[in-house]
């Protein structure tokens, strides 16, 4: 009986040390510090991450046409292939109107976008009055420092919240496709819209590489829509050949000009594929597509910290091509060279 009771009492001792032993454990197992994967805020699991960061980009273009449509979706196309799903767009067209732009971007501001886009030289001057903090980049812009009212007109790096691309092509270039076209001819009338800078300032890079050519060139600025048929038409009784710059006013109403000139028989060189397209015989163009995509790449730059917009020099499409207005030509008995590219 003895030896019963002595066992038991052993037992119990061991159940009583085993138990003893799993808290002692427990409490070690509770109180150990956590492995470094395993530490509060930090996930294991390699399909959870932050979620990324997304931009809001606002954009204003001056006027429904090609060239600035193509400059647009080229801005577009060149963030969406680098951001994706982060990027988004706020857009507005001012049809031509210069308040219309003024309104666009106010709402752009008031939104707090994160970078502005203004497509020409009226969406761009919009922008710079509406502030002084949003990044702004501008694309089919001849000259920042004219439409701007700087004084250097050469300066490339405008410091303040300003850059973009420039729609300048060689003006002395298009100057001596005139002289390859129309040897023959004396006159050359210069038609562009007189309310835009960027028109005046192309006028008289151009009139002075032909006059050097030994043409006699004539100056016919147009205040607007309303006079520009008539202007146009007195320009064709007093040229052989006209020369239209890279203008907005003159790109959204090619079909007004159209009609004159090809009644008068009258050929137009163009600064600009868009207006070529619509009125002209020829012109020696960048691609505004690729000026978009040039634009776009430095967009994606400053919003992902890479750039800063002050420091970013304003750039080009280095790419110029000789076109012709098939049509157009054939219309006018023009025969162009064979390195001129019809347009598409």
């Amino acid at each position: 009986m003895k030896k019963k009771l002595l066992c038991a009492a052993l037992a119990a001792i061991m159940l009583l040390s085993l138990a003893a032993c799993g808290e002692a454990a427990t409490s070690e197992e509770s109180e150990a510090p956590a492995e470094p994967s395993e530490a509060v805020g930090e996930s294991t699991s390699p399909e959870s991450s932050e979620p990324a960061e997304t931009y809001v980009v606002g954009i204003c273009q001056l006027a429904p046409h090609t060239a600035l449509d193509a400059a647009t979706q080229g801005f577009k196309d060149a963030l969406t292939e680098a951001l994706g799903d982060a990027v988004k767009f706020e857009e507005g067209n001012a049809g031509g109107e210069q308040n219309n732009c003024i309104t666009i971007v106010d709402g752009f501001v008031s939104d707090g976008v994160d970078l502005i886009l203004a497509n020409a030289t009226g969406s761009l001057q919009a922008a710079a009055s509406a502030t002084a903090d949003i990044p702004i980049l501008g694309t089919a812009v001849t000259n920042y420092a004219i439409a701007l009212g700087l004084d250097d007109t050469m300066i490339e790096v405008l410091g303040n919240n300003i850059s973009g691309t420039s729609d300048l092509a060689p003006l002395d270039q298009q100057a001596a496709m005139v002289q390859e076209l129309f040897p023959d001819s004396e006159t050359v009338g210069l038609i562009y819209c007189s309310a835009e800078p960027n028109s005046i300032y192309q006028i008289e890079v151009v009139q002075a590489a032909l006059e050097e050519l030994g043409y006699a060139c004539t100056q016919y600025a147009f205040t607007d829509v309303n006079d520009l048929a008539s202007v146009t038409q007195t320009a064709c009784d007093n040229s052989d050949v006209i020369y239209i710059p890279t203008d907005n006013t003159a790109a959204n109403n090619t079909e007004s000009i159209a009609n004159v000139v090809l009644a008068a028989g009258v050929p137009v060189v163009c600064g600009e594929s868009g207006i070529c397209a619509g009125c002209g015989v020829a012109t020696l163009s960048i691609d505004y597509y690729e000026l978009g995509q040039i634009t776009g790449e430095m967009a994606v730059q400053i919003l992902t910290g890479e750039a800063d917009v002050s420091e970013m020099a304003i750039r080009y499409d280095e790419t110029v091509t000789k076109m012709y207005n098939a049509a157009n030509c054939e219309a006018l008995g023009i025969t162009v060279p064979e390195d001129y590219e019809p347009l598409s």
